[in-house]
């Protein structure tokens, strides 16, 4: 196992982003919801926890491999695991949720039903790519666009966004200005759509029509890489900005200040 002053080392260019976060939704208001990033496996995979302020209660969202440093990042934090989340079934985001689940003793929450054949395969997939061994797992519920899911007295919706994988699914916190976005959105990018059922006009929609309209402001968690801003990205990103998709809107002040304030 990684020493912790090198777990937390490896994680400070992400969570930088998230103190960032913190201060200016403390300012606003009392911060509901906190969050905490460890990049876990070989792809270094954004493995989140996310916990309300008021319970300590919280969630593991995508926990793809390497168990003993999520775990010693729940413990540094004190927080009461009470489910796994997981965005999709592709390897290094769910690699290690059915042993996690025993671990924890809490039940998993996602995907969309539309990923079971990757559920299934995750086995396949661990040796394929030579991972520590990773299992098919039971889920308590598969979720569907609409539904909601709780951490502690937080409520989260929950968004179907396929075009990665056709079972994605994104968890927000509107209030507190917070999504978990997977493989869907990065900084500057957007998720593969040449894997299996992936289909990339299906991932643009699913920004478009899914993503957008939660609001500039939204602070997002992505797959992999930095955080950034729903804004930011229709200011910038060049796969999906307003400009490179042909959208005529007016931007604010506050939208063209958000790049600034991410750094």
């Amino acid at each position: 196992m990684e020493s912790n002053a090198r777990l937390f080392k490896r994680s400070d260019w992400l969570n930088k982003s998230l103190r960032i976060y913190n201060r200016i939704m403390t300012e606003e208001k009392e911060l509901a919801v906190h969050a905490f990033v460890i990049p876990v496996t070989p792809f270094q995979q954004n493995c989140s926890i996310l916990w309300c302020t008021e319970t300590k209660k919280g969630a593991v969202i995508d926990p793809g491999g390497d168990i003993d440093q999520i775990i010693t990042a729940i413990n540094k934090y004190d927080v009461k695991i009470e489910k796994i989340l997981i965005t999709h079934a592709h390897l290094d985001h769910a690699g290690a949720t059915a042993e996690l689940s025993r671990k924890l003793n809490v039940p998993i929450e996602g995907p969309h039903k539309d990923d079971m054949f990757l559920i299934e395969s995750l086995e396949e997939q661990g040796k394929k790519y030579n991972f520590s061994p990773a299992e098919s797992f039971e889920t308590s519920r598969f979720l569907e666009g609409g539904d909601e899911v709780t951490i502690g007295n937080q409520i989260f919706g929950v968004r179907h966004c396929p075009g990665h994988t056709p079972g994605h699914v994104i968890f927000f916190h509107k209030e507190a200005k917070i999504a978990a976005v997977g493989d869907v959105l990065f900084q500057g990018s957007i998720g593969r759509s040449d894997l299996p059922r992936g289909n990339h006009q299906q991932l643009v929609n699913s920004i478009v029509n899914e993503l957008w309209p939660l609001g500039d402001e939204i602070r997002f968690i992505p797959g992999h890489g930095p955080m950034s801003t729903f804004g930011n990205e229709r200011l910038t990103n060049p796969y999906v900005s307003d400009f490179a998709l042909g959208i005529d809107r007016e931007v604010s002040d506050a939208v063209k200040k958000q790049e600034t304030s991410m750094e």
